[in-house]
């Protein structure tokens, strides 16, 4: 028996360093100057990420991603739905397109994600009526092209279409007002093996109640756990998935296998959004996902991906300006922060994007000869900040405790390098010069943009005598 006993102790060993569902990364596109797609996938495979979710099946990602090992979950824009709810022949076209092909040529595509959170509050009802019909069609349409074994379908939803009216995770249900809906959603994706698919933010849980327990977000224990009967949570993801896992027992798909599409913590853009809370956050997950123990109520392994693997600076910033600061990377594919992915790397250190080139070791900064008192100041600021990213700045930020004209001088910088530092958008009515200075400190980084040449220049935007004059490769257009 002692012997039977240590060697289950030494299997559970092993198990905990190779058996960890993999966690897989949200890949973002929606930036400025998104990283070379074949640099991003070395990038994956280097910090062990097997999977990989996709918000829109771009074909330069698609292509970097070929026999590359790494799972791929495809996603479909919501501006699409209405048209793959009302065509099975767009849904066919659309399959053959961004899945057979590919498919064909060596990427392992195992989901398809027919919409993003379309259920939220704030879209008003816009994708009720069509985000079903679209999932049929797609379905079909993966079924008629020989994939419908291979290519399962899933909706990554909001956990707000979920909820608890005691707090309790065991009083979990679906959302009163589109019950009937997800129930007919559930039950659709339950008989093609498609898994339901749960988006779990605690920093916004955080961020919209600011008497929301700090600990209760981590993983470290909580003064103010929530007993539900013999169960303790200490967690708050323990308590939403769990929450989650009761709204489906109740409404008969106990089974059901369960995706968290994305969790994660922003590190700039909120006095809570920061490098420090986003590492205890991350690492508290993955450690706790390392465990294989699960939650009270699904005990096993839980299939996640991180939101999100790198920033992107063209990201609405409508709930916030954190939205451009959810990656474990920087724009450019250096680390954040250090994070040990897996139970084996001890080391907790993240490998950085290689081969990405820069542009120029220079700076656009306010001329020290113009006083604070110069009538232009207002307006530059407020435009560079409009067509470029100013979310660092502001209260308990990252450029916090910059002084006025460091603040001025973060705004122009931002449009500089977005503009690939073309020095007409360092001008700004000859209030602005260039530095080859660097004007960053300990904690707010000016950023160096990435090549041209690596990424993908976007637009130069000046203003003249004439109107905005856009400027596009090969384009160049008046209003």
């Amino acid at each position: 028996m002692a012997i039977w006993h240590t060697a289950l102790n030494f299997l559970s060993l092993v198990c905990l360093a190779t058996c960890t569902s993999a966690i897989g990364a949200n890949w973002g596109s929606q930036a400025s100057h998104p990283l070379s797609p074949s640099i991003v996938v070395q990038m994956l495979k280097d910090n062990g990420f097997q999977k990989v979710k996709l918000f829109d099946p771009e074909q330069g990602i698609m292509e970097a991603l070929k026999k590359s090992g790494i799972e791929v979950m495809v996603g479909i824009p919501n501006d699409l739905l209405d048209g793959l709810a009302g065509s099975e022949k767009r849904a066919e076209e659309w399959v053959a397109k961004n899945v057979s092909t590919f498919v064909k040529d060596g990427v392992d595509v195992r989901y398809v994600a027919v919409g993003n959170e379309p259920f939220l509050r704030t879209y008003n009802g816009s994708y009720l009526n069509i985000t079903y019909p679209a999932i049929q069609n797609i379905q079909a349409a993966l079924i008629k092209a020989g994939l419908g074994n291979q290519v399962k379908i899933t909706v990554p939803l909001n956990a707000d279409v979920y909820n608890s009216p005691s707090g309790k995770p065991s009083d979990g249900d679906f959302r009163s007002d589109i019950h009937d809906l997800m129930v007919q959603i559930t039950s659709f994706l339950n008989e093609n093996n498609g898994p339901f698919t749960a988006n779990i933010y605690p920093f916004i849980s955080l961020y919209n109640d600011p008497n929301f327990p700090l600990d209760y977000a981590f993983f470290q224990g909580s003064a103010s756990p929530v007993v539900d009967g013999s169960i303790v949570y200490n967690n708050v993801f323990d308590a939403n998935l769990d929450t989650l896992v009761s709204a489906l027992s109740k409404n008969g798909f106990s089974n059901m296998s369960i995706i968290v599409g994305e969790i994660g913590w922003p590190t700039d853009g909120d006095m809570s959004a920061n490098l420090q809370y986003a590492r205890q956050f991350n690492q508290g997950l993955v450690t706790h996902l390392s465990t294989n123990q699960g939650t009270p109520l699904r005990p096993g392994t839980v299939d996640v991906y991180l939101f999100s693997l790198i920033d992107e600076d063209l990201k609405t910033i409508q709930p916030g300006n954190f939205e451009r600061h959810w990656g474990i990377f920087n724009y450019d594919g250096t680390p954040k922060y250090q994070l040990s992915l897996t139970a084996t790397n001890t080391s907790g250190t993240l490998v950085a994007a290689k081969g990405v080139e820069y542009l120029e070791q220079k700076w656009c900064v306010l001329k020290p000869s113009i006083g604070l008192d110069e009538e232009n100041i207002g307006p530059s600021v407020s435009y560079a900040c409009a067509n470029a990213d100013c979310t660092s700045l502001g209260y308990k930020t990252s450029c916090a405790d910059l002084d006025t004209r460091g603040n001025i001088s973060y705004a122009f910088n931002s449009y500089y390098q977005m503009n690939d530092q073309d020095e007409r958008a360092c001008d700004f009515n000859h209030i602005a010069t260039v530095t080859t200075e660097n004007p960053s400190n300990s904690s707010c980084r000016f950023n160096i943009m990435i090549e041209a040449s690596i990424a993908v220049s976007w637009r130069f935007v000046e203003y003249s005598s004439w109107g905005w004059i856009v400027l596009l490769p090969f384009l160049f257009i008046i209003f």
